[in-house]
């Protein structure tokens, strides 16, 4: 947490697209497109309050369980979004980052994910995470293997092992644990999202369907984290 009672780093839920088309008689695709525009207001709004990391669960391990054509308009919302907002990202000096099984997703895609990457490698304001096809138990698996690997090249000794190096080797590297995670549409499960890195993070969760959210949401679960004492098992 900054000095300023903002959290340096929130970690977003974005759940309800398809609650809230179905409110409105729409189709479940609809409530993704305007999900799009949540995202942007969730950037803007935590760059302007000096959150220093953003991280966004756009797309589970378990999605790829979706009908086809599901999936395959939540791929062309992907493609919609990098080429649109990658000029803007790059403008307001936001840093993306990308972690999951990016090998499963279309080739195309993947192009885009290079690019964007490469495109805003150097700015610094915001570091923008997106979680996709990404599931946080495969996740601390493939650190186990990679472990075990070591320990049986005769590279590294099981005693040697900590939680500081279990972390080195999760697709976090480099990105400090959540302070705060925000769920919204009022579910309150973690849905296999940053289990290992949420061990002290603390949850907030809006009654508001993703789409509604604005950067007002975003300031009630902020204040709603600066209100709390966070003592880390301490007394």
């Amino acid at each position: 947490m900054t000095e300023t009672g903002i959290p340096n780093h929130i970690a977003i839920i974005m759940d309800g697209n398809g609650r809230w088309a179905k409110k409105r008689s729409l189709q479940r695709l609809r409530g993704h497109e305007k999900g799009a525009d949540a995202v942007r207001d969730a950037v803007k709004g935590c760059a302007e309050i000096g959150v220093r990391y953003l991280t966004l669960y756009a797309f589970s391990s378990e999605n790829w369980n979706r009908p086809i054509e599901e999936i395959n308009h939540l791929m062309g919302l992907f493609r919609f979004f990098f080429k649109k907002e990658m000029k803007a990202l790059c403008d307001a000096g936001v840093n993306v980052k990308f972690i999951g099984n990016i090998n499963k997703l279309p080739d195309d895609i993947q192009v885009l994910i290079k690019e964007v990457c490469e495109a805003t490698k150097g700015n610094s304001k915001l570091i923008l995470t997106i979680a996709l096809s990404y599931g946080s138990q495969s996740e601390i698996v493939g650190a186990m293997k990679s472990l075990g690997e070591k320990i049986k090249a005769g590279e590294l000794e099981p005693n040697e092992i900590d939680e500081d190096m279990i972390s080195r080797y999760l697709e976090t590297d480099g990105i400090p644990d959540p302070d705060l995670l925000i769920r919204t549409s009022g579910e309150k499960r973690l849905s296999n999202f940053l289990l290992w890195q949420c061990a002290y993070t603390e949850f907030v969760f809006l009654d508001v369907l993703w789409p509604d959210f604005q950067k007002a949401d975003l300031q009630v679960a902020v204040e709603e984290y600066a209100s709390r004492q966070r003592r880390y098992g301490a007394l």
